[in-house]
């Protein structure tokens, strides 16, 4: 922790970026989300100082976002930090270049190549819904069926509704909600087709609020 206290190992993370690092043409790639969201607030994945950090900075390398790739092995600081700001989220790029600059990492007078700018939630979905046969749901193939996608999908919506700022409109969506014969399928598998008692029928409510917001069907 950051206080030098040890509660566990780290695993095997460190072995098997040294072990990149050991092996003729072998590169170590590191995948993460550049933000996360918890309790309605926003966050950057990337900070400019972490307690817990397991690999060393002689050992940094590659690291992928959902924004981009960044190529870090045998770079400078200053290079390092410019690539990995060029793959982390817009909302949090101007904190982490005061930081550098304060570090005195960046010079005073940076400026992030605007190309790096627009890295948002918002771009990503507009790309995605421009060339949707290049980002299907599961590029891979999934044992889901039809209704078990549309249930994934309607509740990871309520499950972003969650939260202060939108328990009004879940309030809406959930009065708004289509009658129980527009999903019969989706509601069977939920076993939610007969809800017994008030609290199955505000969960029978709050299903239908959120199928009907991630597919489009009406009742």
């Amino acid at each position: 922790m950051e206080d030098g206290r040890v509660l566990s190992g780290v695993g095997g993370q460190y072995n098997f970026v040294a072990q990149a690092h050991a092996l003729e043409g072998a590169r170590s790639i590191l995948m993460l989300r550049s933000w996360r969201e918890s309790g309605g607030e926003v966050s950057s994945n990337i900070v400019w100082q972490y307690g817990h950090t397991t690999i060393p900075r002689h050992l940094r390398d590659i690291v992928v976002t959902e924004y981009g790739i960044a190529d870090l092995r045998g770079q400078t600081d200053a290079t390092v930090i410019e690539r990995i700001l060029n793959i982390s989220d817009s909302r949090f790029q101007p904190g982490l270049i005061e930081q550098a600059q304060k570090a005195g990492k960046l010079p005073k007078d940076f400026i992030l190549d605007p190309r790096f700018t627009q890295n948002t939630p918002e771009r990503l979905r507009s790309i995605a819904a421009n060339y949707p046969s290049l980002f299907t749901e599961y590029p891979l193939g999934c044992d889901f069926t039809t209704e078990e996608r549309d249930l994934l999908r309607a509740l990871n919506w309520l499950k972003s509704k969650l939260k202060l700022t939108e328990i009004l409109e879940l309030g809406k969506a959930t009065l708004d909600a289509p009658d129980p014969e527009t999903f019969p399928e989706h509601l069977q598998r939920m076993q939610l087709d007969q809800p017994q008692g008030l609290r199955e029928e505000l969960y029978q409510r709050l299903l239908l609020a959120g199928l009907h917001n991630t597919t489009g069907l009406t009742g």
